[in-house]
Order: C-alpha cells, then sequence, then structure tokens
C-alpha cells in the first residue's frame, strides 16, 4: 500500500513536470499572450489542463481497463497532429501581430494616437487607435477569432475552448504512452486508473503555474505589456511554427507515417 501511495505522488510530480514540456508551454503560450492577468492566464492552463487530462482518461483508460491496442499508424497520426496544431496558431499568432504592426504603421491620428490592451468581444489584443473620434484600423468584428465570436454569441465562456481544443489534442498525442508507462508498474486496473487521474491533476496544476508566470511581467504595465506582448507573440509564433515544423517531419518522414513504413515507439 505504501508503494503504491507514493507512486501516486510520483504520478502527481510527473504531472507537473509533464505540463512544461516544450510542445506544450510553445502551444499555449500562442494563447496566452492575449491575457492582461495571471488569473486570466491561470485560468486558460486550467483549460488546457482539463482538455489534457479528460483524453488521457479516456484513451489510458480504455487501454487499462479494455485492453486496446493502439496501431502504429494511428499513434503516428494522433503525435503527427500535434505539429500541425502549433504550425497553426504559430501562424494565428503571426498573422495577429502582423495586423497590428501594419495598423499602428498605417494611422495617422495626430495627437490622439496611442496603443493599450483592449476588448472586441472576448478577443483582447492592442495596437494603434484613436478615441476623439473613435478610430480603429479595423471594425470590431475583424479580428482573427471574430468569425468563432459571432457563433458563440459572445459567450464568456469562448476564451477557454480554444485551450481545452490544444489539450486533448496533446492528450491524444501523450495518453498511449503514459497508459502504457502505467502497465509496466501497476497491475491493478484501479490502482492505474487513480495513478491517471493523478498524473492529470499535475499537469493541471503545472499548466497553470506555467501560464500564470508566462503572463506575470507582462501585468507591470500598460505601455510595457504593449511592446513586450509583441514581441512574446512574435517569437512564439515563429517558435510555434518551427518545432510544429519539427515535429511534422519527425513523424511524418523520420518515423515513417508518411512514408508507408511506420514505426511507432511511445515516448
Amino acid at each position: 500500500m505504501t508503494n503504491l501511495i507514493a507512486l501516486l505522488m510520483l504520478g502527481f510530480v510527473l504531472g507537473i513536470r509533464h505540463a512544461t514540456d516544450p510542445d506544450h508551454v510553445i502551444a499555449v503560450t500562442t494563447i496566452v499572450t492575449r491575457e492582461r492577468t495571471p488569473l486570466a492566464a491561470t485560468a486558460i492552463g486550467a483549460a488546457w489542463g482539463v482538455g489534457h487530462t479528460l483524453t488521457i482518461l479516456i484513451v489510458g483508460g480504455g487501454i487499462i481497463v479494455f485492453g486496446w491496442v493502439i496501431p502504429p499508424r494511428l499513434g503516428l497520426s494522433m503525435e503527427f497532429s500535434v505539429g500541425v496544431m502549433l504550425v497553426v496558431l504559430g501562424i494565428a499568432s503571426l498573422r495577429g501581430e502582423a495586423r497590428r504592426i501594419a495598423a499602428a504603421g498605417s494611422m495617422q491620428i495626430e495627437g490622439e494616437r496611442h496603443a493599450h490592451p483592449h476588448a472586441h468581444g472576448d478577443y483582447v489584443h492592442s495596437h494603434v487607435h484613436g478615441h476623439h473620434p473613435e478610430a480603429h484600423p479595423h471594425a470590431a468584428e475583424r479580428t482573427p477569432l471574430g468569425w468563432m465570436d459571432r457563433m458563440l454569441g459572445g459567450r464568456r465562456s469562448y476564451r477557454h475552448v480554444r485551450p481545452l481544443v490544444v489539450g486533448v489534442v496533446h492528450g491524444l498525442a501523450g495518453s498511449a504512452a503514459v497508459a502504457l508507462l502505467v502497465l509496466a508498474a501497476i497491475r491493478t486496473p484501479g490502482w492505474a486508473l487513480a495513478y491517471l487521474v493523478v498524473f492529470g491533476v499535475g499537469t493541471i496544476v503545472g499548466m497553470m503555474i506555467m501560464t500564470a508566470m508566462i503572463v506575470f511581467p507582462f501585468t507591470r504595465s500598460g505601455s510595457r505589456f504593449v511592446a513586450l506582448s509583441g514581441g512574446l507573440r512574435i517569437a512564439s509564433g515563429a517558435i510555434s511554427v518551427g518545432f510544429g515544423l519539427f515535429v511534422a517531419y519527425r513523424i511524418g518522414i523520420v518515423a515513417g507515417l508518411l512514408t508507408g513504413h511506420a514505426q511507432w515507439i511511445p515516448q
């Protein structure tokens, strides 16, 4: 019993460490840089962690309880989807920042031009604009997420949908490896499932800490927020695209998903 409790505690610690994996941090950074407070960023991290944990419980539970076997090509496809998602998130972040820079260069409102974080629906961003008279370089609904704003009617829960989906995708890529690791150490299904739950809780806590740490430096002052958050969006977007392409190459070419010789070893 003591050994099993110690193993559960280890699962919690490993869950926290799992949240700091490079692909997880890169993906959530492209989302959380839009937030203005550590509390809001922590909510984003929690949403990611919940999505990740749900997938691990479903897929990992199926492997443990029902003996599901994941074919190599399916396992590689789940990991390949992470690379694709990182590229998409990175491009979206870079496009949003490019629009902001272009808008700042085109604004010609002397004496009234300024920039600060502001919201269009649930989308928070910064760009140069004026208030007297009101002048924005784009219509309120024309934001990278404007179409989703219209679909969901401006519901506050909208901002948590994207990190939840990202967490689900990451969970798909990692759930088999986590479950197989558990099977190697714990033979009792009940305790193995308990390990997955504790591991998931640790992942949620770890990502909440990470997102709060990412956004905290940009809450100190409004003017610094504009410059620093813009630079972080560019950096995180470029890193996300580059790392996503690397993951896609490693899975698609090296591991053989796209070449017809799939070799999958869960990691």
